[in-house]
């Protein structure tokens, strides 16, 4: 039996905005983040910009003890936030802040990579969620890798939460890919022989100090460099916080499934790979509502049917590792749309009641910041045809 996927742990990064204007904040957010860390000594960490922060579960076996987790951090992290005048949220792209108005966070890591990156580093207004899931032999690892990319678009999908983009619609539903695409390193990572391959590419890049070590690769799913883990990076970072478990527990699946069944994507292609990058640019247009290359059909299939067949695929799994109930929370991201739908049609409304696009951008972020605490945790079906229409951002 194996033991791929027994252990799995999520971490997720977030915005801190003002209270008032849901902008960046304009003064220093040194007492916020030293109360944060104070309040949540294990489970806070800073990153790259000063209006962001990070939060991660320890190893967990159970989908319901990370709901609970993830929960009392984000309202504990929220009550600091008010108390300093502050809002926390969760989603891809900040829909108000300009990347020149952000602050790098003083640390000798992020020193380094803002001087490696400029520019880029300045403009990296981004958050996501990651997803740890144990993969016990190392050598699997890249193996894993290789046949999951197939699936990562499907996971983008289920996850967007950025539609917005320095204070304007974008067009899309996922643009925080687009954004973050612009460092090094990031995206779909290339298909390795092996993990002997994998190695030599890693020595490589060591030894003529393009990068210091395997955590400067920021693909999109990656072998971890601090745990025994295959660790999922593609996904927007989640408002609801049952869709970050959802979303995490189906990628536990499929690595799973996928370590069970060594024919499922094998062997590798290129055809696999290519079509797999234009699936997570679909993905990126239209979230949960487009149609996706079956590269097996050669035709296109909807991300629902895609959806009900990858949840067959992996419903052993599923049982073995006692998770089947988090398909629901899965499924019921269809019914009422993703943090991007919803953040759209918060937009919408504030438009048509004749609110200027700042003030309706102001609205976005008031509800994102509500949802992410647990505070606007239902909401129904979502029109989606308005949605993909909408020019007015």
């Amino acid at each position: 039996m194996t033991k791929t996927g027994v252990n799995f742990g999520i971490e997720e990064e977030f915005f801190v905005a003002d209270k008032t204007t849901y902008s960046t904040p304009r003064g220093s957010l040194k007492q916020f983040h030293n109360a944060a860390r104070l309040a949540f000594p294990k489970d806070v960490q800073r990153e790259m910009l000063q209006s962001q922060l990070e939060i991660a579960t320890p190893p967990l076996t159970d989908p319901e003890e990370a709901r609970r987790l993830l929960g009392d951090l984000r309202r504990g992290l929220s009550n600091v936030a008010s108390e300093h005048h502050l809002a926390l949220f969760a989603s891809g792209t900040h829909p108000t802040a300009h990347w020149a108005r952000e602050r790098a966070t003083p640390a000798a890591r992020y020193d380094k990579l803002m001087r490696d990156l400029r520019m880029l580093g300045e403009r990296n207004l981004v958050c996501g969620m990651h997803v740890h899931v144990d993969v016990e032999d190392p050598t699997d690892r890249v193996d894993l890798m290789n046949r999951v990319l197939p699936f990562l678009p499907l996971l983008l999908a289920l996850s967007t939460s950025s539609p917005f983009w320095q204070g304007r619609w974008t067009g899309l539903l996922g643009y925080r890919l687009a954004a973050y695409r612009e460092l090094p390193r990031t995206g779909m990572p290339d298909v390795f022989d092996d993990a002997v391959d994998y190695e030599n590419y890693l020595r490589a890049m060591t030894a003529a100090g393009a990068i210091p070590d395997a955590s400067f690769v920021w693909w999109a799913v990656r072998p971890s460099l601090k745990n025994p883990t295959l660790e999922l990076r593609i996904a927007d970072s989640c408002t609801h916080v049952d869709d970050a478990v959802a979303i995490a527990t189906l990628y536990r699946c499929l690595v799973r499934m996928l370590d069970r069944r060594r024919d499922i994507n094998a062997p590798v292609s290129g055809a696999m790979r290519a079509i797999a990058a234009e699936n997570i640019w679909r993905a990126q247009r239209y979230g949960a509502h487009g149609s996706f290359v079956d590269l097996k059909r050669g035709s296109a299939v909807t991300a629902a049917e895609w959806l009900g067949d990858t949840l067959d695929l992996v419903a052993e799994d599923a049982d073995a590792l006692g998770c089947s109930s988090e398909f629901d929370h899965v499924r019921a991201i269809f019914t009422r749309g993703t943090s991007a739908d919803r953040q759209l049609a918060v937009f919408n409304e504030a438009r048509g009641r004749g609110l200027p696009v700042h003030e309706a951008l102001r609205e976005v972020v008031a509800w994102l910041a509500r949802a992410t605490a647990g505070e606007a945790t239902a909401w129904g079906p979502i029109e989606v045809e308005p949605i993909l229409r909408n020019r007015a951002a």
